[in-house]
């Protein structure tokens, strides 16, 4: 126990240090949001990496998939590192650097407006990444909490309450910067953690080759496969398309994610951006590949203590029994792993929801004129009320992790993931397109929680994704373009090369 507390207290200490380190950086808006758009290859490869992986994933997808679909769910791990990090950092790391410099866009929903010029789009952008992210921060609480149960027996409520502060304290004192230098020491943590965890669960389970054959002969309780035995060991697992969705989801929904293609903006040269790009995806196939290879192995694990009464599985519970079964030592090494990987998505995701409000709907349509200081002094607020705000859901969390991960990917990456990456490469796209965009993500997303005529939300998720891709650019062709001359000077940003000093 005394291991573990004095780990925390070293955590926590560096946290809060880096916070009041970096307090230089935050004397105007542009280094508060974005570090001065001058952050360099390590801490912007690691500051994508950790926002994009936190507790939902450690604890809730890769607990719930990794029961549901074995070995197979390694999948997932490999589409977010190929597809979530790789290609996203290929196709739009250098152009939404480039574009979102030349028109002075510090936040998707003031892309949305600048590039589309459309105040309203700016607006309704806005409101829609308030509103969506909360959900998913919920899920980052709630992932974090079982963690500490199972080390310390701590309260529930305790547990979010201490995150959430501490998490407040260091966004408002260093802002952009602090996240960045924190996720970066966040993410060696994360690294050092998941290859020791992995290493000593199978070692329990007599090392790599028994636990597949171990998993091997449980029987299949999938009626999709018949009661198939071996099917948890195998290539594809006992289902595979619902399997395809979840990669789907979790790997593509990254492009359209406020929190995540901000990390985009901040970098400083293109020879950062290449650098960062392998970064990213190394540390993409540790983290994600490491958690969800992880799970797989969920079912060897099986106990009353993650049963209902009814008999059905808690999947958010099914980490925390693997994890119980470490020595202390390696028990306070996961509390620090889940800590980083929750505090470090959570600080991205208060930044982004205060800034995007602050700077899209306060800043020119509510109060026409504001200084730096009190733009900064009014996203500071926002982390707060953000933060409060999450807290509150967290501590009565309507449903699993991954449904409400799924709620908001889903919602966020169908509405804007199209009319982004369209619009840094196309000329074409209209406003029009955009609107519809917006409605199907959002439409589609919502409803489902209601009608659930898609069994799942994260394969409602992916489809709203996918009817995006397709609905831009067919409402594009059928609808009035935007004025060539405003669209050409928009696009001549890419003739130049950024700065590589």
């Amino acid at each position: 126990m005394v291991v573990k507390i004095v780990l925390l207290l070293v955590f926590f200490a560096v946290m809060v240090g880096v916070g009041v380190y970096s307090r230089k950086h935050t004397g105007d808006v542009n280094g508060f949001v974005l570090g001065g758009r001058n952050v360099g290859p390590w801490l912007s490869a690691f500051a994508y990496g950790t926002s994009y992986f936190s507790a939902v994933v450690f604890v809730g997808y890769a607990g719930q998939f990794g029961w549901k679909y074995g070995m197979s769910t390694t999948w997932i791990g490999i589409g977010n590192a190929v597809i979530g990090s790789l290609l996203a950092w290929f196709i739009l790391g250098r152009r939404t650097r480039i574009m979102t410099n030349h028109i002075d866009s510090k936040t998707m929903p003031d892309f949305f407006g600048k590039r589309y010029d459309s105040n309203a789009l700016k607006i309704v952008a806005s409101a829609i990444v308030f509103i969506f992210l909360i959900p998913y921060t919920a899920s980052v609480y709630n992932g974090l909490s079982r963690i500490f149960g199972v080390a310390f027996d701590v309260d529930y409520k305790i547990c979010v309450i201490v995150m959430a502060v501490l998490t407040a304290a260091y966004v408002i004192l260093g802002g952009y910067m602090a996240t960045a230098i924190n996720d970066f020491i966040q993410g060696i943590v994360m690294i050092f953690g998941i290859v020791a965890i992995i290493g000593f669960v199978l070692y329990n389970k007599g090392g790599l080759l028994s636990a597949m054959q171990q998993l091997s002969v449980i029987p299949n309780d999938n009626p999709a496969t018949e009661g198939q035995i071996g099917v948890f060991s195998s290539f594809l697992g006992p289902d595979p398309i619902n399997l395809l969705g979840v990669v789907i989801l979790t790997s593509l929904g990254t492009w359209g994610l406020p929190q995540m293609v901000q990390k985009f903006y901040a970098i400083k040269s293109e020879k950062s951006i290449k650098a960062g790009t392998l970064i990213s995806t190394i540390f993409a196939i540790i983290i994600a590949g490491g958690s969800y290879f992880l799970g797989g192995f969920g079912r060897l694990f099986e106990s009353d203590a993650i049963k209902n009464a009814d008999g059905s599985v808690i999947y958010d519970a099914v980490i925390p029994q693997m994890i119980s079964t470490l020595p202390d030592i390696l028990i306070g090494v996961v509390i620090v792993l889940v800590l980083s990987a929750s505090m470090s998505t959570l600080s991205s995701l208060v930044l982004t929801s205060s800034s995007t409000l602050t700077l899209d709907f306060i800043k020119g349509t509510l109060v026409k004129n504001l200084t730096e200081k009190k733009q900064i002094l009014i996203m500071r607020l926002f982390v707060v009320f953000f933060i409060v705000v999450s807290v509150l859901i967290a501590l009565d969390p309507p449903t699993f992790i991954a449904q409400l991960m799924g709620i908001s990917w889903g919602a966020l990456a169908g509405a804007f993931l199209a009319p982004f990456m369209y619009g840094l490469y196309s000329k074409r796209v209209t406003k029009a397109a955009v609107w519809v965009c917006f409605l199907s993500g959002i439409g589609i997303t919502v409803s489902n929680m209601y009608l659930n005529y898609i069994s799942s939300p994260i394969n409602a998720g992916a489809i709203a994704m996918i009817a995006g891709l397709i609905l831009c650019p067919i409402v594009s062709l059928i609808t009035p373009r935007m004025k060539k001359e405003k669209v050409d000077e928009i696009f001549e940003c890419y003739k130049d090369k950024l700065d590589e000093e």
